[in-house]
């Protein structure tokens, strides 16, 4: 029988869409909300995957991103400021909308879980709540 299962994660961080002209150019920060949903055959114990394995994987992928800058490296100007500062950023190759951050995640977490050898996992599906009202929400075959 297959069964899903979720956990929550939170993190802070900032961003800046330069392309953007409704405000969201301008640094500003939020507070993130992560769901990872896993769904699989139970194994012998009755588990997809126990909640303690699962946090392993995903936690320190947020440490790294909590309370840091996430800065595509194709922004000169924050790519710049960054050089001369010493604060904490994370760069990407990718513009940091709410869905290039989900399609991150899931793309991070698939590869860690794989490392895991977490067998019973045949689907991954990660929402990331970038507000109160919106959330991008992207999932993988596993």
């Amino acid at each position: 029988m297959t069964t899903r299962i979720a956990k929550e994660f939170r993190w802070e961080m900032a961003h800046r869409l330069p392309f953007h002209t409704a405000g969201c150019q301008n640094i500003h920060g939020h507070s993130y909300k992560l769901w990872v949903e896993l769904e699989g055959t139970p194994d012998y114990r009755g588990m997809v995957m126990d909640y303690i394995d699962l946090k392993a994987v995903v936690e320190p992928i947020i440490r790294q991103l909590d309370h840091s800058f996430l800065c595509d490296r194709s922004d000169e100007l924050m790519v710049q400021f960054f050089r001369t500062n010493t604060l904490k950023v994370n760069y990407v190759d990718f513009p940091t909308t709410a869905e290039n951050i989900a399609q991150y995640l899931l793309r991070e977490i698939a590869f860690r879980l794989r490392e895991s050898q977490s067998v019973a996992v045949r689907r991954i599906r990660v929402r990331v709540q970038e507000t109160e009202r919106t959330y991008a929400e992207v999932a993988l075959d596993f």
